[in-house]
């Protein structure tokens, strides 16, 4: 074993100095937090003043915009302090809690997509049992297991990671990444990899294979349908399928930068691709569901209507 040293501080090479643009792009990112917090904010009180909404579809695009707040607040307070700094270290504790806020806002958003996809194949293929398999109960019981599953997975996964002796501190990120912390070890990570590599399988591809799965019931139902069935479907599914691609594609991105050498790739290129996971569904998700869905657009309009005239 090398010589292990107790690292108390974690520091995030990935920021270079850009000279007086760091103040543009604090600006950006500052503006980019504000239009997050903003626009999820409206969702969520929407959904939440219309009793029209409460609904289970309406409920878990509620809980999609909480997970966006969630997740955002775990990236972007920190991000903005550090373009502003010239020392980018970041303590044990705190870089710790940012891995669980981040890795638990990405899981949580796929299980709650995986969630979403059930919902909406009881309401196109079991439409008579819709109500009755539903119930606020059901809709409560779904977000929670939405939610605790991959935070009880992330905890021992964490654990794994804080007992391992390290003998460096650079993180080649913006934020704190399990897998770069995992591989500054002194030790074998052999137990570490093969959980990472089980928690990704059940908390990625179970919740994609599900996904597919329904999605392959409802078309298999809209074949043999009408024409003004399936345009009603696709009005109700198509929101929930743009949100799932979108988020596929940035996971995606970001697992795939991980597994290259970070010095290979261009900083920038590596900065924007690690940051989409967290930065674009947060942004898109209430447009796409504010613009798309009939029943948010319509009182949304009404709330900004509402504002304007006071």
């Amino acid at each position: 074993m090398e010589n292990s040293t107790d690292v108390f501080y974690f520091n995030l090479t990935m920021f270079t100095d850009i000279g007086q643009y760091r103040y543009l792009a604090f600006a950006f990112c500052f503006f980019l937090y504000v239009f997050i917090v903003y626009a999820n904010l409206v969702i969520i009180i929407v959904i939440y003043r219309e009793r029209t909404l409460h609904e289970p579809m309406f409920m878990f695009v509620a809980l999609l915009s909480v997970n966006s707040l969630y997740g955002s607040t775990g990236l972007f307070p920190r991000l903005l302090i550090d373009l502003l700094s010239v020392s980018h270290l970041i303590s044990r504790a705190a870089c710790f809690t940012q891995i669980y806020m981040i890795y638990s806002y990405a899981c949580n958003e796929m299980t709650t997509l995986g969630v979403m996809a059930y919902d909406r194949y009881v309401a196109v293929c079991k439409p008579l049992h819709y109500h009755r398999w539903m119930t606020p109960k059901t809709v409560l019981k779904l977000a929670l297991f939405a939610w605790l599953y991959p935070a009880s997975g992330i905890i021992v996964l964490l654990l794994l990671s804080t007992r391992l002796p390290l003998c460096g501190n650079k993180i080649h990120k913006v934020f704190c990444a399990n897998w770069n912390v995992v591989k500054l070890s002194c030790v074998n990570t052999d137990v570490n990899n093969a959980y990472g590599f089980m928690w990704t399988s059940a908390t990625v591809f179970l919740p994609l294979s599900f996904v597919l799965f329904t999605y392959a019931n409802i078309l298999a139902v809209c074949v043999k349908s009408s024409d003004e069935f399936k345009v009603k479907v696709l009005h109700s599914c198509l929101p929930h399928i743009v949100s799932f691609v979108i988020y596929a594609i940035t996971g995606f991105c970001d697992i795939a930068i991980s597994r290259y050498d970070i010095k290979e790739i261009n900083p920038f290129v590596a900065i924007i691709l690690s940051l989409e996971f967290v930065v674009i569904p947060p942004v898109l998700n209430p447009l796409i569901y504010g613009l798309k869905l009939p029943g948010i657009r319509k009182h949304i309009v009404q709330m900004v209507s509402l504002q304007k005239r006071l």
